[in-house]
């Protein structure tokens, strides 16, 4: 498969166990459906329960046909705006391959770390509800739900003692107290 920004051959690369194929010239990187997802939840566990959602503000971005092709199916893609990242992301609208220009990937995942460390314990709260709605109606099966619920209740769990550190020191020392049984 050729580049599809300079036509270069790409080669195989992993991020984590997900293979990913990446261009030897300018480093680009192309994934197949669901592999940016895969490849996010490898990077970092605790981000697992934060889709990868393209569409997630619908009002935020907007959608720009552009000349590059996909190396898949060799149409044009769709240039679609990630948020805040600053990152375009060219979308196949027929095979849902997304490629991503050299350093993005990373751009993207740091700012995923930056939304999980501003959430707010109240944040959290909400986001858990969501989740125990997931692990019953999810699309990804009960492990992988129930995995997104547990993480969403340790962040929460975080956060709560960032936000109340008098509380976690109370909670600290009667666990000290208490004997081991």
């Amino acid at each position: 498969m050729d580049c599809p920004r300079c036509n270069k051959p790409m080669t195989t690369r992993k991020i984590g166990d997900t293979e990913v194929d990446e261009c030897t010239e300018c480093k680009g990187i192309w994934f197949d459906r669901g592999e940016l997802s895969q490849a996010k939840d490898e990077i970092d566990h605790d981000l697992s329960w934060m889709d990868f959602d393209i569409w997630k503000h619908k009002d935020e971005f907007h959608i720009a046909a552009k000349p590059t092709q996909c190396p898949r199916c060799g149409i044009n893609m769709a240039g679609v705006n990630y948020g805040d990242t600053g990152v375009e992301i060219c979308v196949c609208s027929k095979c849902q391959g997304v490629w991503l220009d050299a350093g993005e990937f990373d751009k993207i995942v740091a700012c995923l770390h930056e939304e999980l460390e501003t959430k707010t314990a109240s944040d959290y709260v909400r986001e858990s509800l969501e989740e125990a709605k997931e692990v019953i109606t999810g699309k990804d099966g009960l492990a992988s739900e129930w995995k997104d619920f547990t993480t969403v209740l340790k962040m929460f769990e975080y956060r709560f003692f960032v936000e109340h550190p008098r509380l976690f020191d109370a909670v600290r020392d009667l666990a000290k107290r208490m004997p081991l049984s």
